[in-house]
């Protein structure tokens, strides 16, 4: 959904980007932080999760280690994607665009988090207990 919320973004700010309410400055956020999920989520695919399925979780602390520390990064993006966006919460008089664009955004903020529970949470909890 990402590239969407970009799409809608760069709309938004540049209909809306003279009102104190618009969260100028979205677009790009979002923009960095696509790139910083998809880079994490490579590194999952290419390297922690064939790990983990060869039965190498010794091996995996490291890649642990710093998938736990992106998650943390991902966490200070999500705090700066509410302070952007007043906790995701659209003006009253928000137009369709907008409220489309929030709408998308709190799911985002559900499956990041949900994402970073389950792996902080269970994945690398039962790896660290099977070394």
């Amino acid at each position: 959904e990402l590239p969407e919320l970009i799409r809608l973004a760069r709309r938004v700010e540049h209909v809306h980007g003279e009102r104190a309410s618009c969260p100028v400055g979205l677009a790009d956020h979002l923009e960095a932080t696509f790139q910083e999920l998809l880079s994490h989520m490579m590194k999952e695919e290419q390297v922690l999760f064939p790990m983990l399925l060869a039965g190498k979780a010794g091996q995996a602390r490291s890649p642990i280690s710093l998938m736990r520390f992106e998650h943390d990064q991902h966490g200070e993006a999500l705090a700066r994607l509410e302070t952007l966006t007043n906790d995701i919460t659209p003006p009253a008089d928000a137009c369709n665009t907008w409220n489309a664009l929030y709408a998308g955004l709190a799911r985002l903020r559900e499956d990041l988090m949900q994402h970073i529970h389950l792996e902080n949470n269970v994945l690398f909890l039962n790896a660290e207990r099977a070394i």
